[in-house]
């Protein structure tokens, strides 16, 4: 199998970036998308050439590390699926294909596909935890929580925090990373405790890191590798004013 590839090379955040062409032949369509990666930085260094940098870690779909833009779509061009989940069989013989780095004012270009992702860190310390001191592990059954709030809880939970809700939304918003980790915690007992300051320094840390507003255009629930729904926006949206009723 023989791919021609557009790679978005860039030294670092302050310098200029461009597409560069590489030809890579003979690749097994059974490879996954990062292990040709590694084939063709294989090669680059081979010819002394600067291999290609590129975020990337459990390899297993759950980390979320892999992000990157694949002919213009997160992850590239199958649903529910992560970058290093995807193989070279969806591609076609002879394809051209262009990899390109997260593109959002948030998320700095580090170097070539590597971005900086810290600031999904800092809304996550701004109020992203439990901070009540649980002592022995209860019984599962001491808590009363209803099966749809468990349910709704898990899935909200489910985000691996890869960022392609930010980089495919037209805005650049982290409304749906930022609605996940609020929605998961506000539905748990554990979680109801600091529910208003919790949502109201999460949402004030997202401005803050320049993030842009919910478009509404429900891309980001699109191209989600997890399928985490905008229901948790709305959630989210309900969590935010409640805070602000009760805090008056």
């Amino acid at each position: 199998m023989k791919l021609h590839l557009k790679i978005w090379r860039q030294e670092d955040r302050n310098s200029k970036g461009k597409l560069v062409d590489y030809e890579l032949e003979n690749l097994n369509p059974h490879m996954s998308f990062l292990e040709m990666l590694d084939t063709l930085n294989e090669k680059l260094i081979v010819e002394n050439d600067q291999p290609v940098e590129f975020d990337h870690d459990c390899r297993e779909g759950i980390c979320g590390q892999c992000g990157m833009m694949i002919n213009g779509i997160a992850h590239g061009p199958l649903e529910n699926t992560t970058t290093c989940q995807l193989h070279l069989r969806t591609f076609k013989d002879g394809e051209t294909v262009f990899i390109e780095p997260f593109r959002s004012h948030a998320f700095p270009v580090k170097k070539d596909l590597k971005v900086d992702r810290s600031a999904f860190d800092r809304i996550i310390s701004s109020g992203g935890f439990v901070s009540v001191n649980t002592g022995q592990a209860p019984d599962a059954h001491a808590i009363p929580v209803t099966h749809q709030s468990t349910e709704a809880a898990f899935d909200a939970a489910a985000c691996i925090g890869c960022g392609a809700c930010v980089a495919t939304c037209k805005n650049g918003s982290a409304a749906l990373f930022t609605s996940a980790k609020i929605a998961h915690m506000a539905l748990l007992p554990q979680g109801r405790e600091e529910r208003n300051e919790r949502v109201i320094n999460m949402v004030q840390q997202m401005d803050q890191e320049f993030f842009g507003h919910c478009s509404n255009t429900e891309a980001c629930e699109v191209e989600c590798p997890q399928g985490i729904s905008v229901i948790n926006i709305a959630r989210m949206n309900y969590e935010y004013n409640r805070a602000l009723f009760y805090k008056k």
